[in-house]
């Protein structure tokens, strides 16, 4: 899981891996990791402690409403879920760094809660802000991105917009992963890129934007560094018939559109509304 560097900047330095400030690499470096485009900028993006993440909307979130913050499960505070574990309504004083489009961080943005948190089936934590849409857009002129309801598609051309590293990786959907395999974790129809986004620790979190709707369709979250076979860091593809892929140098996300059903009136998490698969404690 592309988490932080925190935990291997010494191993990386000794290996000279890929663990390099994004202003100190350029494009040159890394093809893959560019600049924000006028299509896909940093807006609405954030950066935690050791994760990347996003403000976010689902289409019936109003302004007035708390605003959401999506990341990964396994970008909380508390440390990794356990398999089964599902996380919600626990009080979090949780700081992101709020980008505007050119990246430069314009606001502290501060949690009051984790609505929701999980590494079973998906990664992916959702937390509820102190302040609503409308005041982060009337005062800093950054509006929330929004949650696509609908699937996206083998061949959708993606941007992993870091708020971490100020970088976007662009790529598309290669595929799907029926399920994919990491240490102790599954997650299930897993968006696999092509090999162009070379996503790198401190990149999880990120928002998966579709590049023609802008809207975000997955949150990043990991990908198979050494070859391993189902091991931390070194995720497997297992098909329905139980056949185990190894694809060393891919990285993968976690659909969002099935958040979607499952925040309700008032952005308030409901885990049994209609349509909601999240599982549930």
């Amino acid at each position: 899981m592309k988490r932080t560097l925190v935990g291997t900047l010494l191993a990386g330095l000794l290996c000279a891996a890929t663990a390099v400030p994004a202003t100190a690499l350029g494009t040159a470096d890394a093809p893959s990791a560019v600049r924000a485009t006028a299509a896909v900028d940093f807006a609405g993006t954030v950066s935690l402690s050791n994760c990347s993440g996003s403000v976010v909307r689902v289409p019936g979130s109003q302004p007035t409403d708390p605003a959401l913050v999506l990341s990964n499960g396994h970008c909380l505070e508390s440390g990794f879920p356990g398999p089964g574990e599902v996380v919600v309504d626990q009080p979090s004083s949780r700081t992101f760094g709020l980008l505007n489009s050119a990246g430069s961080k314009v606001a502290t943005l501060r949690a009051s809660k984790v609505a929701y948190g999980t590494m079973t089936d998906t990664d992916v934590s959702l937390y509820e802000l102190t302040t609503t849409y409308q005041r982060i857009e009337s005062t800093y002129g950054i509006k929330a991105l929004e949650l696509s309801a609908a699937r996206p598609a083998q061949g959708t051309a993606i941007s992993v917009v870091s708020g971490y590293w100020k970088r976007i990786y662009n790529c598309s959907v290669d595929g799907f992963a029926y399920r994919l395999k990491e240490g102790s974790w599954t997650w299930k129809d897993s968006v696999r890129y092509t090999s162009a986004c070379q996503t790198i620790g401190g990149t999880s979190g990120s928002p998966v934007l579709d590049r023609t709707t802008k809207k975000v369709v997955a949150v990043n979250n990991t990908g198979n560094e050494d070859g391993g076979r189902c091991t931390d860091n070194n995720p497997c593809e297992v098909d329905q018939n139980g056949t185990v892929t190894v694809r060393q140098g891919i990285n993968y996300a976690q659909q969002t559109y099935g958040i979607v059903p499952c925040i309700g009136v008032g952005n308030k998490l409901d885990l049994y509304a209609t349509g909601c698969a999240l599982p549930k404690p």
